[in-house]
């Protein structure tokens, strides 16, 4: 392993007469990489974020519950527990807001007897929807969907700036080779 002496910050745009011009063009292409990795990732992560968040509260605001009836008794046996752990689809009905009126499948606790009611959730038409997300679930929701969105956005600068130093360091490492080639055999020669 090669001693290389103490880690000098900044050497890139330091004046060194030993700096050569790739030297400065891979400080920036790293610091630009670096900087539009972060930049790219909040933003994204903060927009994701905020239009899940807003898409949710949507949501709550506009669902709502409603009373439904069960058709026809429910397949399975009613038992002790199983009011709230093992529910079963039945086809039930219910009025919607305009009183117009609606049927479709609900999950409903088995056994149910015919024309017992159940609560389902519903849009603005009568159709049925699942429940809407509560406040903390819809900011757990936005911090993960905007976690990821960052990740995956700050991963497009990071990739192109690692894929554009690795050219940056063929082109060098070629042009050390040719120098070597030139310079190399004179190495051998002595004064004499």
């Amino acid at each position: 392993m090669a001693f290389r002496g103490p880690k000098v910050w900044l050497w890139r745009w330091r004046r060194n007469p030993l700096r050569r011009r790739a030297d400065v063009v891979e400080a920036w292409v790293v610091l630009a990489a670096w900087l539009l990795t972060v930049v790219a990732g909040v933003l994204a992560g903060l927009v994701a974020a905020r239009s899940v968040e807003h898409g949710l509260a949507r949501e709550r605001a506009a669902w709502h519950p409603t009373v439904a009836h069960v058709v026809a008794k429910a397949p399975g046996r009613a038992t002790a527990g199983s009011a709230d752990a093992e529910r079963v689809w039945a086809e039930v009905r219910w009025a919607g807001a305009d009183g117009a009126a609606h049927s479709g499948q609900a999950r409903v606790a088995p056994g149910s007897k015919a024309a017992t009611p159940v609560t389902v959730w519903t849009d603005q038409r009568g159709h049925l929807v699942t429940r809407p997300t509560t406040a903390s679930e819809a900011t757990l929701r936005a911090t993960l969907t905007g976690g990821l969105v960052g990740l995956s956005a700050a991963a497009v600068p990071f990739a192109g700036g690692l894929v554009l130093r690795g050219r940056l360091e063929r082109r060098r490492m070629a042009r050390w080779d040719a120098e070597w080639a030139r310079l190399g055999p004179q190495w051998g020669r002595t004064a004499g």
